[in-house]
């Protein structure tokens, strides 16, 4: 919900500038799960952070896409930063560290496709919607892993976030 309340407020200021962006940091995470807009509160059954996390970068990606078709002013992208070596990633994965620790990207690294959107005219040459890895488009689906949801779904989570945003807004004058 936070990605969408945070997005939707800065709607009506985006749509008024001539290079207007949006850069959503999801993760290649995303690659394995499907929509499911069944239970986007992870109230049913045992509860999976990975794959809850997954999910909601699935979730972004998603809003990135119908963002991108209902803002035509606004550049959407959304991308994945690589697996870098970050304080995150040592302290919620520390198994994963340890066997990758030698391979992982460095900080730097791992900012360079978003700084690159935020800021490079080429990027905004690309459709707007796109997922990114290492300044380069790449696909949101992996082939055989039955992740693509139809229309109705992803019009569906755009409706179910509008109306759990509603709960946040606040409801005194001015």
């Amino acid at each position: 919900v936070g990605t969408y309340i945070l997005t939707t407020a800065l709607l009506p200021l985006l749509e008024e500038e001539a290079d207007a962006r949006v850069i959503t940091v999801s993760s290649g995470g995303m690659l394995v799960q499907k929509l499911d807009i069944s239970d986007l509160q992870s109230g049913n059954g045992t509860f999976d952070g990975t794959m809850v996390y997954a999910q909601n970068k699935r979730q972004q990606v998603v809003l990135t896409e119908q963002w991108a078709k209902a803002h035509r002013n606004i550049h959407f992208s959304v991308m994945h930063p690589g697996w870098a070596d970050t304080p995150a990633v040592r302290s919620s994965m520390p198994d994963f560290y340890q066997k990758m620790k030698n391979t992982l990207r460095t900080e730097a690294q791992g900012a360079d496709t978003v700084v690159w959107l935020a800021v490079s005219s080429e990027a905004t040459k690309l459709p707007s919607g796109l997922f990114f890895q290492d300044r380069q488009p790449v696909p949101t689906h992996l082939p055989l892993a039955s992740t693509h949801s139809p229309p109705e779904d992803e019009e569906k989570l755009m409706e179910v976030l509008e109306e759990f945003s509603q709960k946040f807004k606040s409801t005194s004058p001015g």
